[in-house]
C-alpha cells in the first residue's frame, strides 16, 4: 500500500512535545546546558529526579558522604568545565550542610547551581519536621535563590545558569518543592542554551585615562586576579610586561596566568614570604588591577598609596579615602586589557637584575630548611607529578606555601580556595578534578586536620574507582593557629591534632596509605601511588616548624 499524507492534525501531534514529569524535564535541561555529574545526598523527595538521571545518558547522579563535600565537588566542576556544576541536598540539615559549599562557590567565584527539596506550598510557614526556609537560607551566599515551576522547568534552570555565569560567576539556589517532580507539564523547548554574558568595552574616556597614566608611570606594576583567569589574559599580559619592563603580581588563585620564571614575575599576594614580594610592589609609582577580585586580599591590605588603574567588569571595591586617584576601565576585561598592551609607550625604569636577584633569593628560601619538611614534599610532588597533571590542596599554613611555592604551568593546574577558605577542601575538589579530568594524573596536599574534615570522601573515590592520590601532611599541628598563638607570646592551647602518631592504620576506608620519612621514601611511595591505578594516600611525617620563618608575612610595611 502506498503511504497517505498526514492530515494537518496528525503532523501536528508528530511535533508537538507531550507533557512530560518535571523531574525529567530538569534532568534533561541540566544535560543540554553541559552538566555530567550531579553531586550529594539523595533523600525521599529526589528519588523521581534520580531515576530520570539513572535513564538519561550523559548525565550522572553521584553520592556523596557529605553534602557541603558534594557541594565543593560541583564548585570544582564548574571552574574546570565553564558549566554550573549543580549539587543537592534535602531539607534542614542537608541544606545547612549543603551551605559550606555553596558559600564556598560563591566567594570562589564557580558556577554553580545548588538544589535543594522545599515543603509544598501548603506548607510554607507551618511548624513541620526539618522544616527551615532554605530561600532565606541561601539568599545570603549565593547570586540569587529561586525556587521551581512545573510549568517553567527550562526557563528557571537555564536562567540560574546564566546568573551563575554571568560577571564574577557564582552559585544559584533553586528550591524544588516536594511532589512537583512527579506533576506532568510540557516542556520548553524553544529557549536557548544559556551562556555567560559579556560585558560592554569601557568607556574610551576611562581608556584614554589608563592609557595617559601609563605613558607618565615610571614604575608600574600589573596584579592579575581572578577575573583576569576568566578572561585567559595571562599571555597576553606576559608579552606587554615583558616588552615594556612591567613587574607582575598574581592572586593566589590565579596562579599559572604568568610562569615563575618569567622574566618579569613578581610573586603571589598574601602567601608565603610575601613581604618579599613587597619589595617590588612597595617601589611602584602606579598600580594596574587587571580583573583583581579583593575576595582573595583587599588592595588596601598590600598596594601602596598610588595611582591605581581597575581593568574589570565591576568598579574596584577599595577604600576611596586611601585611593582617591583611582581610573576605572569599567568593561569587559579582555577589551580593557587589549587596549592597556596597545598604549604606545616605552619600557619602564625597573631594574630588572634586581626583579630577578629578589625573585630567585625568595625561591632559594622557599626551599626551606629542614632535610624532610613541608617544602621538600612539595620539591618531590612537583618532580613526580607530570606537568599537565592537575594538584588540589587544603587549607592551613601549607596553603600558604603552596601560594607561593608551587610551579604551575597554567591556570587551572593548581585549584585551591582563597575567597571561602574551608578545611575539608582538598579531597573533593581533586575528586571533581579527576571527573573532569579523567586522562591527567590528580593529587590532593591535605594537613592532618584538614584531612580529617573531609576523609569520608575517600569511599567516594573507591566506589568510583578513582586513580588519585592523596598527599597528607601529618605534623599533629594546626600550624597557622599555632604560630598566631606564638606571636601573641600565648601558650600553645587546642592546636594539637593528636599528641603524637599517624592519621592511623596502613588502609583508609579502603584507600591504602603509604607513610615515607624522608625524601627517598617519598619519591618512591609517590611513583607507587600514581602508577596504582585507584585511590592511594601517601603520608608524609614531618615537623611544622619550617612554616613558622615562611608564612604570615606582612605584604607592605606598617
Amino acid at each position: 500500500m502506498s503511504a497517505q499524507p498526514m492530515s494537518e492534525a496528525s503532523a501536528a501531534a508528530a511535533t508537538t512535545p507531550e507533557k512530560t514529569k518535571v523531574a525529567r524535564q530538569v534532568v534533561d535541561a541540566l544535560r543540554d546546558m553541559g552538566v555530567r555529574h550531579v553531586f550529594g545526598v539523595p533523600s525521599g523527595g529526589w528519588v523521581d529526579y534520580m531515576e530520570a538521571m539513572r535513564t538519561v545518558d550523559g548525565i550522572d547522579f553521584v553520592l556523596t558522604t557529605h553534602e557541603g563535600t558534594g557541594a565543593i565537588m560541583a564548585d570544582v566542576c564548574g571552574r574546570l568545565s565553564g558549566v554550573p556544576g549543580v549539587c543537592f541536598g534535602t531539607f534542614g540539615p542537608g541544606a545547612t550542610n549543603l551551605s559550606t559549599g555553596v558559600g564556598g562557590a560563591l566567594l570562589d567565584r564557580s558556577p554553580l547551581i545548588a538544589l535543594t527539596d522545599e515543603m509544598p506550598a501548603g506548607m510554607r510557614g507551618r511548624v513541620t519536621q526539618m522544616g527551615i526556609d532554605h530561600q532565606a537560607v541561601f539568599a545570603p551566599i549565593t547570586k540569587k535563590t529561586t525556587r521551581l515551576e512545573p510549568g517553567r522547568v527550562r526557563e528557571i534552570l537555564f536562567d540560574a545558569a546564566e546568573v551563575a555565569l554571568g560577571g564574577r560567576p557564582g552559585s544559584v539556589h533553586v528550591g524544588l518543592p516536594v511532589g512537583m517532580s512527579a506533576e506532568y507539564s510540557m516542556p520548553q523547548t524553544e529557549l536557548p542554551l544559556p551562556r555567560a554574558g559579556r560585558a560592554g568595552d569601557a568607556p574610551p574616556a576611562a581608556i584614554g585615562q589608563m592609557q595617559a597614566a601609563l605613558r607618565a608611570a615610571r614604575r608600574p606594576v600589573i596584579a592579575l586576579g581572578l577575573g583576569a583567569v576568566r578572561a585567559g589574559a595571562g599571555e597576553e599580559i606576559g608579552r606587554f610586561a615583558q616588552e615594556h619592563n612591567v613587574p607582575v603580581v598574581i592572586t593566589p588563585m590565579a596562579k599559572g596566568l604568568i610562569a615563575e620564571d618569567h622574566p618579569c614575575y613578581a610573586g603571589v599576594l598574601f602567601h608565603a614570604l610575601s613581604d618579599e614580594v613587597g619589595k617590588t610592589h612597595q617601589q611602584s609609582d602606579l598600580v594596574i588591577l587587571v580583573g583583581y577580585d579583593p575576595v582573595e586580599f583587599n588592595v588596601e591590605s598590600w598596594a601602596p598609596q598610588v595611582k591605581l588603574v581597575n581593568i574589570d567588569d565591576q568598579p574596584a571595591d577599595i577604600d576611596r579615602a586611601a585611593y582617591p586617584d583611582l581610573i576605572e576601565v569599567t568593561g569587559d576585561i579582555a577589551s580593557g586589557v587589549a587596549a592597556l598592551c596597545a598604549t604606545e609607550t616605552v619600557p619602564k625604569d625597573w631594574d630588572m637584575q634586581a626583579l630577578k636577584g629578589r625573585r630567585q633569593a625568595m625561591f632559594e628560601r622557599l626551599r626551606g630548611t629542614d632535610e624532610f619538611g613541608p617544602c621538600a614534599v612539595l620539591d618531590v610532588l612537583r618532580e613526580v607529578l607530570p606537568e599537565d597533571g592537575i594538584m588540589t590542596c587544603d587549607v592551613g599554613a601549607h596553603t600558604h606555601l603552596i601560594g607561593q611555592k608551587w610551579l604551575t604551568p597554567a591556570a587551572g593546574r593548581q585549584i585551591m580556595t582563597n575567597g571561602w577558605l574551608t578545611m575539608g577542601f582538598g579531597i573533593p575538589a581533586a575528586i571533581a578534578a579527576k571527573l573532569c579530568r579523567p586522562q591527567v594524573d590528580v593529587c590532593a596536599v591535605v594537613g592532618d586536620g584538614g584531612f580529617l574534615m573531609s576523609a569520608g570522601e575517600l569511599a567516594t573515590a573507591v566506589r568510583l574507582g578513582l586513580p588519585m592520590v592523596t598527599v597528607v601532611l601529618t605534623d599533629n599541628d594546626l600550624a597557622l593557629i599555632r604560630i598566631k598563638q606564638q606571636k601573641k607570646q600565648n601558650p600553645i592551647y587546642g592546636t594539637p591534632i593528636r599528641a603524637k602518631g599517624t592519621i592511623g592504620g596502613d588502609n583508609i576506608f579502603g584507600v591504602p596509605v603509604l607513610t615515607a620519612t624522608d625524601r627517598d621514601g617519598l619519591r618512591q611511595a609517590l611513583e607507587t601511588a600514581f602508577a596504582a591505578g585507584g585511590p592511594m594516600i601517601v603520608e608524609a611525617l614531618i615537623s611544622s616548624r619550617e612554616y613558622d620563618e615562611l608564612v604570615l608575612k606582612k605584604d607592605k610595611p606598617g
